[in-house]
């Protein structure tokens, strides 16, 4: 581990020390900041020439900023010789823009991935991409790991009747189909209609979910409206307790409101995008670390040893 080392810039400082714990290492001495016309400003205060170094750094609000260190933070390690740079994003922003849906839109997630690619990542290590084909944006490794593991430790420990795990869309069918298979349990999906922009509507829920506890699992909760629409219309069917559960809790807008007023039982998410502000004092919500997971993975990387056992 002599030559492996850690930096992290200012999206979620407790999960890169977390990490850091795991691997019994300490986090590399950087200054990132701001200029006071807004630039960001970073300078790495320690030797990495010849350094196996991994950049810690979820691209969550404030979006661009994030982003921004992470590139400039990349681009000071390559200047200084590192021999390898590893982009550990938890949660990846613009992730949801990967395809032309409308006219004269661009792709996004293509955009970003080229950017992390041209500001000197060798690889990149993720977690829960919204589409999985956007590991194929990028022209590098990408370890794309799933939150998976650490959820259905946790809900194995619960006592549920006659588990149902719900899709709240078509797009996670199989991320509900996988969950489901290992908990032994059923699945249901719901249909929905999007309107537009974070405006959607329930149209059917698609399998029996009368009597039964029911789990609704997505790869995140941005503001809310999807869960707790599904949510009403799984209520509406007489269903039993329910609970919900997600990767990435971006909760922006009024997601935080729609959350306390939800006839849900708790939502448990991930610490891969901090909780800060109002939403630490959600009692619906209970956050689990996927830090051991991302250290695992980093230990395993920088040790050329496989991780694919990690992906299960």
């Amino acid at each position: 581990m002599r030559k492996l080392k850690l930096f992290s810039g200012n999206s979620n400082p407790s999960l890169a020390k977390e990490i850091a714990n795991y691997l019994d290492i300490p986090l590399g001495d950087a200054t990132v900041g701001i200029f006071s016309d807004g630039e960001v400003r970073v300078q790495i205060n320690e030797n990495v020439r010849g350094s196996d170094v991994f950049v810690i750094q979820s691209t969550s609000s404030p979006v661009n900023t994030n982003i921004m260190e992470l590139l400039i933070m990349m681009d000071a390690l390559r200047r200084a010789s590192a021999k390898r740079i590893t982009a550990v994003i938890p949660y990846y922003g613009y992730g949801r823009q990967d395809r032309k849906d409308q006219p004269r839109v661009p792709i996004s997630a293509k955009l970003v991935a080229d950017l992390i690619v041209t500001a000197g990542a060798h690889r990149v290590l993720t977690l829960d991409l919204h589409t999985g084909q956007t590991q194929g944006f990028f022209n590098i490794p990408v370890d794309h790991l799933y939150a998976a593991p650490v959820l259905i430790a946790y809900f194995k420990k619960k006592r549920f009747k006659d588990l149902v795990v719900v899709s709240p869309d078509a797009g996670g069918v199989e991320r509900a189909r996988a969950f489901a298979k290992r908990m032994n349990a059923g699945l249901a999906i719901v249909d929905k209609r999007r309107e537009g922009p974070n405006r959607i509507k329930v149209m059917n829920i698609v399998g029996d979910v009368e009597g039964k506890d029911v789990l609704i699992l997505d790869d995140m909760i941005d503001t809310a409206g999807t869960l707790v629409q599904a949510a009403e219309a799984i209520r509406g069917k007489k269903s039993g307790k329910i609970m919900a559960a997600c990767t990435h809790p971006i909760l922006s807008g009024r997601a935080l409101d729609r959350l306390n007023n939800a006839p849900i039982d708790g939502a448990i998410v991930t610490n891969t995008i901090p909780l800060n502000g109002e939403s630490i004092k959600c009692k619906k919500m209970f956050v689990l670390s996927v830090a051991p997971l991302l250290g695992e993975a980093i230990k395993r990387i920088h040790e050329e040893s496989s991780i694919s056992t990690l992906f299960i």
